[in-house]
């Protein structure tokens, strides 16, 4: 599928405001209220559009520690701890990386001791990892989801 102007427009107005409505879009756009939803329908059919989905502010939920890992495992092993840690509820993201780390790692829950448990018996029980670093985050500047265009 080639994206054009108008399939960006209508990606950056989806991004900033996923509820945004068809009549808005269109509006915004001075097209059809039809025109607009055929293209999002085309943009989900291309899996342009992965999903959409609502961001929660994690600490107005009760997940005030946010801490990022980097974690190496072997080789023979990163598929295997890459797929236990996705299915875990506490990881938020986990991404194969290049450079020092293999994994890198998004982890929130309620409090420090949340955090230990999860190093110490979820973390630290997978066989494969051979070094864990992690990085406590203190202030958010800025956070996003979705992509530029």
């Amino acid at each position: 599928m080639k994206i054009d102007a108008t399939d960006r427009k209508i990606l950056e107005l989806l991004t900033m405001n996923g509820r945004m409505s068809y009549v808005d879009i269109a509006k915004e756009l001075k097209l059809s209220r039809v025109a607009v939803r055929e293209r999002i329908n085309q943009l989900i059919e291309a899996e342009v559009i992965e999903k959409f989905s609502v961001v929660i502010n994690s600490d107005k939920v009760g997940k005030k520690v946010s801490a990022f890992f980097e974690v190496d495992c072997e080789p023979t092993s990163l598929v295997s701890v890459a797929e236990k840690l996705a299915e875990n509820p506490k990881v938020a993201s986990c991404y194969q990386m290049t450079g020092p780390s293999t994994l890198h790692m998004h982890v929130l829950v309620d409090d420090f001791e949340q955090l230990e448990s999860f190093i110490n018996e979820e973390l630290y029980a997978l066989d494969g990892i051979t070094r864990v670093e992690s990085h406590i985050l203190l202030r958010r500047f800025k956070s996003r989801s979705g992509l530029n265009l």
